[in-house]
């Protein structure tokens, strides 16, 4: 039995890679020059370090002239204006957009958006370089999958690396380039947007090879900062009992752990409110705060898919999107008896995806051996090719095709090639699928 595999493209000096962080508020836009030290974030203004750009689109009335980011802020007070917001939310639900007596398909107006903002690059490369792109969003599922797969097709680049992951794999892969004494024991994230508080907990078995990394999310719904217009007594009044509640949620995370660092992300942050929880955060540990962290974890996910560090190889992230088991076949190559592996852990499952040809004699079955990195005992899966070996050949050849339609499901094509001239494809097409322990 024999199995061949494509190899990915190669980075070289210079070759940029972009990572872009696309929110239903603000997106970002980070990169990073292989060859270089460290991700860096793209301006809205040159020489400052204003990041976002707001995710809206604006539309002048009776004219096919567009506006985004920052500039559709702006122009969205006139009266000969169409703001448009909510892109992502829209693109999400699908419903055709009336705007100024057209219908517009709110995936194209967000691609229009993607376009328009990254042109911020031309100050750092032209689209036409970019080696590959990352994009994140908060949460990823089968309908974003989607709309970033048409969006980015439609974009105009030139390669055709392009990536998507969740802003919880971007923390890890943050993390993964930082010092390794801020990630040694756990690495906390708390990211708001003045409503909402998410957390990202991030902790490494290392009683297992490679070491698996597992991030906990929560969301708090209760953590609301007021606005800068409303009463200063009531303002200062919700400032404390944010205070209160935050130093709660970080007390009850931190409890029986050590947390080497923290990330405050988002303009939640913005106010001097939490003076108590950040007390309470700064002992003993590292404190930061900033914005762009999902933008440059999605940069270093990219580096880390095209060409996996040291910690990379040692460490695997298994989140909810993530294939938690190496899935492979004992296969004779050359001779000897080998393991092959097909599907790897740690890999999405909406990517995860391979296709080989090999040869049967006798036997007319699959045996898929599944080693989860949770633990669980290794077991077997066996594929029988029903009708198999009907041409009488002595060998005959076939191509597999794996791929994931969830988390835990795996789904086999099999395919008659034939063996040479005398024994041609009988045509015949298997296809089975098979859960995951």
């Amino acid at each position: 039995m024999f199995l061949e595999r494509k190899e990915e493209g190669k980075l070289h000096k210079g070759s940029v890679l972009v990572g872009y962080d696309l929110g239903e508020k603000y997106s970002q836009i980070s990169y990073y020059v292989y060859g270089e030290e460290d991700a860096d974030t793209v301006a809205t203004i040159v020489g400052t370090k204003q990041y976002n750009i707001p995710t809206m689109l604006c539309k002048r009335e009776g004219i096919n002239q567009w506006f985004y980011g920052k500039d559709a802020v702006r122009n969205a007070e006139e009266e000969a204006m169409i703001p448009v917001e909510g892109l992502l939310k829209r693109a999400r639900k699908g419903e055709e957009i009336e705007l100024d007596g057209e219908s517009y398909d709110p995936v194209a107006l967000l691609t229009l958006f993607l376009k328009r903002s990254m042109t911020l690059l031309n100050f750092i490369t032209t689209i036409e370089k970019i080696h590959s792109i990352m994009f994140t969003v908060d949460e990823l599922d089968d309908r974003m999958v989607e709309i970033l797969a048409q969006a980015s097709a439609n974009l105009g680049l030139k390669t055709q690396q392009i990536y998507f992951q969740s802003h919880t794999e971007s923390f890890y892969y943050f993390m993964l380039h930082q010092p390794p004494e801020l990630w040694t024991y756990q690495a906390l994230a708390c990211e708001h947007d003045g409503m909402r508080l998410k957390t990202y907990r991030m902790e490494c078995n290392k009683r297992t090879t490679p070491i698996v990394v597992l991030i906990e999310e929560q969301i708090y719904d209760t953590l609301v900062i007021p606005e800068d217009t409303e009463d200063e007594e009531a303002k200062q009044g919700a400032y404390r009992l944010a205070d209160e509640r935050f130093l709660g949620i970080l007390k009850r995370l931190c409890e029986g752990r050590i947390v080497s660092s923290a990330y405050l992300l988002g303009d939640g942050f913005r106010n001097e409110w939490n003076a108590q929880s950040l007390q309470f955060l700064c002992h003993n540990r590292r404190v930061f705060q900033g914005n762009n962290l999902f933008s440059k974890g999605a940069c270093y996910g990219l580096l880390e898919k095209l060409e996996p560090s040291e910690a990379g190889s040692r460490h695997v992230f298994l989140g909810k999107d993530k294939l938690k088991s190496n899935i492979g076949m004992n296969v004779l190559r050359q001779g000897k008896e080998s393991y092959y592996a097909l599907l790897d852990a740690g890999e999405n499952w909406y990517e995860a995806r391979r296709e080989c040809e090999f040869l049967l004699a006798e036997e007319r079955g699959l045996d898929f051996v599944i080693t989860p990195l949770t633990g669980k005992n290794i077991e077997l899966r066996q594929i029988t090719l029903t009708g198999s070996g009907k041409s009488g050949a002595p060998f005959a050849r076939y191509r597999l095709s794996m791929s994931m339609s969830a988390p835990e499901t795996v789904r086999i094509k099999v395919e008659d090639l034939g063996f040479g001239e005398l024994f041609p494809s009988t045509e015949q097409i298997w296809e089975q699928t098979f859960e995951l322990p």
